[in-house]
């Protein structure tokens, strides 16, 4: 396999589109369209070392629940259950942007950082975003207060038997790494 070129489509904020021209094994020229967060000419220049964006799995100490959030997703047409999210901005490291985004979109502090993951990507067959897991422990009281107002978002604090109940739901709408943590989380009970 190789690369041939790379084209970008759009010139948005947040993500883009690109196209790709490369050769498969047998030399045959083949296209491929995907998004990025970048807005480099040739995101395939990145060094992926540092993430996109973090998703904050937080496990409230007090109430002993996991914090989940219930958020409407355009792409989606409707609410998709995961965790808290967003993007690393510039200069920040991945906890601080793990403290800033859980805050603002449940209110809640983060109190203990337990372990954080590197960049992994969800979907390489549509996109390079890469993110990071941030494990924490966090405390106080769930609000929405803080959202912007394109969020809609829905604290959640679900215990082990609540967590085993909705991944086996079939109405309602993940993200794959939301499903896997929270189907593990109601086996083991633990993050």
């Amino acid at each position: 396999m190789k690369i041939t070129s790379v084209k970008k489509i759009t010139d948005c904020k947040f993500l883009n589109l690109f196209s790709i021209q490369y050769e498969d094994q047998i030399n045959c020229e083949k296209q491929w369209i995907f998004a990025s967060r970048s807005t480099q000419l040739n995101p395939l220049e990145k060094k992926h070392k540092r993430p996109d964006a973090v998703v904050i799995v937080a496990f409230h100490i007090q109430e002993k629940k996991l914090v989940v959030i219930k958020e409407f997703r355009v792409a989606l047409g409707g609410y998709q259950y995961g965790f808290p999210a967003g993007l690393v901005d510039k200069g920040e490291s991945v906890e601080q942007a793990g403290k800033r985004e859980l805050f603002e979109e449940t209110g809640l502090k983060v109190t203990r950082v337990l372990k954080q993951s590197p960049a992994i990507f969800s979907s390489s067959g549509m996109t390079d975003e890469s993110i990071s897991l941030l494990y924490v422990e966090c405390e106080g009281h769930p609000t929405n207060r803080f959202n912007e107002d394109s969020e809609d978002i829905h604290v959640m604090m679900l215990s082990r038997q609540e967590a085993s109940d909705v991944v086996c739901d079939n109405q309602i709408k993940f993200d794959v790494k939301s499903w896997i943590i929270l189907n593990t989380f109601a086996v083991q009970g633990s993050i």
